[in-house]
C-alpha cells in the first residue's frame, strides 16, 4: 500500500513550494496530489501549467469559498512577501497584501469547523517579516495558527547552505497538528555560481559595455557593483568609466568625497530636515571637506553632464519625501543602479546575492572575454529549478520577475522531508488516503 497525501497549493508563482513538497514526500514513500491551486499573475499561471500541465488554477483566493476547495492534508502558501519586504513599502497588514495571511487562516478554520482539519501547512515570507512592527506582525500569525490547534512553528533559513549558489534568507512558518518540526540543523551543502554557469554564450556589445571595458579588463569588474549610490572598492561609478561625459580626476576624488559625505547626520541637523540617505550639500559645505579653487567650474560642469542634480532637501509629509523648498539647494549625487545596464558583476567563485525581481535581469556575467547577463535558465538553477521546467514559454521580464520572487526548491524539500518523516511516524493508516 502506497500512501497518497493531498495538498493545495496557494499563491503559487512557479509552483516551487509545491516542487519541493512533492520531491521529499515521493522520496519518504507517498505519492502526492494538488487537489487546488490559486494564481493571479496570467503568466505565472502559464508557466505553471506549462510544468505541471493543463490542471486547472485558480484566481484570486479572496473571491474563492472554502467549500469550493477540496478538502486536503497540507496546505502550501509563499503568500505575498511585499508588504513585510525591505524593497517594498513594508506596510503590513497595512498592505491589502498583507491581509492574504487571514485568508490562509479562513481556509484552515473552516476546514476544522466541517471535521475535516489539514494535518498542516509550509508558508514562506521575506526575511522583513520577523522584525515587521518590531516583531509583532509575526507573532499575530503564529497566534492565529496555534489557535487553529496547529503546533507552530517558524525558522528564517538561508538557501546558500541548502546547496544553491545564492543567499536567499526567509522565512519559513511550519506547524501540524501533532508534533512541532524543527527548523534548524539541516546538514549544509555549499555550492558557488560557477557549478551552474554556462560558457561561450553570445555576449552584449553596447555602448555601456564598451565604455566599462575602455577602462577595465574583464578581470578587473568580476564581484563589482556598478552603481552612483555607494563609494568603496568594489563599486564602479558612471563617472569611473566616464558614462556620461569626460571627468577629470579630480572631479572623479570630488565625487567619490561627496558620496560618502551626503550620507552623515550632521549634514540633516545643519539643514534642518530629518536625516536621508544622500542629500544635497551647498557649495560652502562642500569646501568643508573639498576646498579647492576650481569647486565652483567643477560643480556646474558635473551637473551639465548629469553626474550631479542642484536640488533642494527633502522633507517628510505622510511617510514620502517631497522637496523643501524653504531650504537652500545643493548638490547631489543622481543616484540609482537601475537606470545601468547591469548592476552587479557575479564572481563565479562566489554566491550570488539574493536575486530581486527588479534587477536579476541586470546581473552580469563575465564570459571569455566579454560581458553577458545571468541568463533565465542559469537564474532558474540558482533557485534549484529542475532543467525540464521550461521558462522560455512566457516573455524575458515576465520569467525574471517570478524568479526574483520565487523559492528556493532544496530549502523546501529540507523542510518537507522533516514535515514528511513526522507524519509517518504519527499518523495511522486510516487519517490518509491510500492507493493500491
Amino acid at each position: 500500500m502506497i500512501k497518497k497525501i493531498t495538498f493545495i497549493d496557494l499563491f503559487a508563482g512557479l509552483g516551487g513550494i509545491r516542487l519541493g513538497f512533492q520531491n521529499a514526500f515521493k522520496k519518504l514513500g507517498y505519492t502526492s496530489e494538488c487537489v487546488f491551486s490559486s494564481e493571479i499573475k496570467d503568466y505565472a499561471i502559464k508557466a505553471y501549467q506549462g510544468y505541471y500541465g493543463k490542471e486547472k488554477v485558480s484566481g484570486d483566493i479572496t473571491k474563492i469559498l472554502s467549500s469550493d476547495i477540496p478538502n486536503f492534508d497540507f496546505l502550501l502558501a509563499g503568500f505575498p512577501c511585499q508588504p513585510f519586504s525591505t524593497a517594498g513599502k513594508g506596510l503590513g497588514f497595512n498592505d491589502t497584501r498583507g491581509t492574504l495571511f487571514f485568508e490562509i487562516e479562513r481556509i484552515l478554520q473552516d476546514k476544522i469547523d466541517k471535521g475535516c482539519p489539514a494535518k498542516g501547512f509550509l508558508l514562506e515570507n521575506v526575511e522583513g517579516l520577523l522584525n515587521h512592527d518590531n516583531g509583532r506582525t509575526l507573532t499575530v500569525m503564529i497566534n492565529h495558527l496555534n489557535n487553529l490547534g496547529y503546533k507552530t512553528t517558524y525558522q528564517m533559513l538561508d538557501s546558500q547552505y541548502f546547496g544553491v549558489a545564492q543567499s536567499r534568507k526567509r522565512v519559513y512558518i511550519v506547524g501540524t497538528l501533532d508534533n512541532f518540526i524543527e527548523l534548524n540543523n539541516f546538514p549544509v551543502k555549499i555550492s558557488v555560481l560557477k557549478d551552474i554557469l554556462d560558457t561561450n554564450l553570445p555576449t552584449i556589445k553596447s555602448e555601456f559595455t564598451k565604455q566599462l571595458f575602455s577602462h577595465y579588463s574583464p578581470s578587473d569588474i568580476i564581484g563589482k557593483s556598478i552603481k552612483d549610490k555607494r563609494g568603496g572598492d568594489n563599486n564602479i561609478h558612471s563617472w569611473d568609466i566616464e558614462l556620461k561625459g569626460k571627468t577629470s580626476l579630480k572631479e572623479r576624488k570630488l565625487l567619490n568625497a561627496m558620496l560618502k559625505e551626503r550620507r552623515k547626520k550632521k549634514w540633516a541637523e545643519e539643514i534642518g530636515i530629518k536625516w536621508m540617505d544622500g542629500m544635497p550639500l551647498t557649495e560652502k559645505q562642500i569646501k568643508t571637506f573639498f576646498n579647492d579653487k576650481d569647486l565652483n567650474h567643477m560643480l556646474k560642469d558635473l551637473v551639465e553632464k548629469g553626474y550631479l542634480k542642484y536640488e533642494h532637501p527633502k522633507k517628510f509629509i505622510d511617510n514620502h519625501r517631497v522637496y523643501d523648498t524653504s531650504k537652500e539647494r545643493g548638490y547631489n549625487i543622481v543616484a540609482g543602479k537601475l537606470s545601468f545596464e547591469f548592476s552587479k558583476i557575479l564572481n563565479p567563485n562566489e554566491i550570488a546575492p539574493t536575486l530581486v525581481a527588479t534587477d536579476v535581469s541586470k546581473m552580469g556575467v563575465i564570459d571569455g572575454n566579454g560581458l553577458r547577463r545571468l541568463t533565465i535558465r542559469e537564474a532558474q538553477r540558482l533557485c534549484g529549478y529542475p532543467e525540464n521546467y521550461d521558462l522560455s514559454i512566457v516573455r524575458e521580464t515576465e520569467a525574471f520577475d517570478l524568479l526574483g520572487n520565487t523559492v528556493c526548491i532544496p530549502v523546501i524539500e529540507a523542510i518537507s522531508s522533516r514535515i514528511g518523516l513526522s507524519i509517518k511516524g504519527n499518523c495511522d493508516e486510516n487519517n490518509i488516503k491510500t492507493v493500491i
